[in-house]
């Protein structure tokens, strides 16, 4: 059992749904291509992140369908980050996985917001996510900021996942996240980490790109470099080295979360 991914590092069209579909679906089919089961967006990709109020207008649950119609006419799984409508009002920053039929395999909102761009637009969802399966691998998601803290990931690792896919929309000056943060968040873990950025400039904002894939022993095993704005990451995820690695580094099994359970920081600190 294995799952070969790609993930789809671009620019995107900001504001442009009717675009970026069509760019979704030419890499769709590079990837299906290149044996790819599963493609990877970065963080809202189908309408632009860094577009203020107008991710609010964007925002439309028929969305879903026509990344669903792709996913049908390619016959590949794709991960597409979109902004979800919710039913009480607000918009969250949300990750849909969709499988080779168009079919919701499960769905994930952002828990940690950034900064004032995120908290200005999103509403954060209230639940990290438990994996999936999908291809015998188990898949479980994040959004950009979520996995700079060590406990989502590590949520994921003691909940079963072999991958954990991250949508992206990286800026400028944090290219030592993907450079040097994602392969230690794989080693500690004993998981891949699939890290799929944007490039380009939106607003204020200049996305580094660098996207990758990490092996649980902290390799990188697909990288673009930073002067690339276009392409695609592959690897292919395999269940059965996670648990060797498992057996060669014992993070997991040696935790003593007794000793560190989540503390308030102590009185008079910011």
């Amino acid at each position: 059992m294995s799952l070969v991914i790609a993930g789809l590092q671009h620019p995107g069209r900001s504001g442009d749904v009717a675009a970026n579909l069509e760019i979704l679906a030419a890499a769709a089919r590079d990837a299906k291509g290149r044996g790819a089961e599963l493609l990877v967006t970065p963080e809202m990709f189908l309408t632009g992140y860094n577009i203020g109020e107008q991710v609010g207008a964007l925002a439309d649950v028929g969305l879903v369908g026509q990344v669903g119609r792709i996913a049908v006419d390619v016959g590949i799984a794709i991960v597409a980050g979109v902004p979800e409508p919710l039913p009480g009002g607000g918009v969250a920053n949300a990750a849909v996985f969709l499988d080779d039929a168009g079919t919701e395999v499960t769905r994930y909102r952002k828990t940690h917001l950034f900064a004032d761009l995120d908290r200005g637009l999103f509403v954060p969802g209230e639940a990290l996510p438990q994996p999936v399966s999908y291809h015998g691998v188990r898949v479980s998601l994040l959004i950009c900021y979520d996995v700079e803290f060590p406990e989502t990931v590590r949520a994921a690792a003691l909940a079963g996942a072999d991958v954990v896919i991250v949508p992206t929309a990286q800026m400028e000056p944090f290219a030592f996240i993907a450079e040097t943060l994602i392969p230690v968040r794989a080693w500690e873990n004993q998981v891949y980490v699939a890290y799929v950025n944007r490039t380009g400039a939106e607003g204020d904002l200049r996305y580094v790109g660098r996207s990758s894939i990490a092996a649980p022993s902290g390799a990188v095993l697909s990288a673009l470099p930073p002067d690339q704005l276009e392409g695609l990451v592959l690897a292919t995820i395999d269940p059965a080295v996670v648990a060797e690695a498992r057996l060669a580094n014992p993070y997991l099994d040696d935790l003593r979360p007794d000793l560190y359970a989540a503390r308030a920081l102590p009185e008079g600190r910011p």
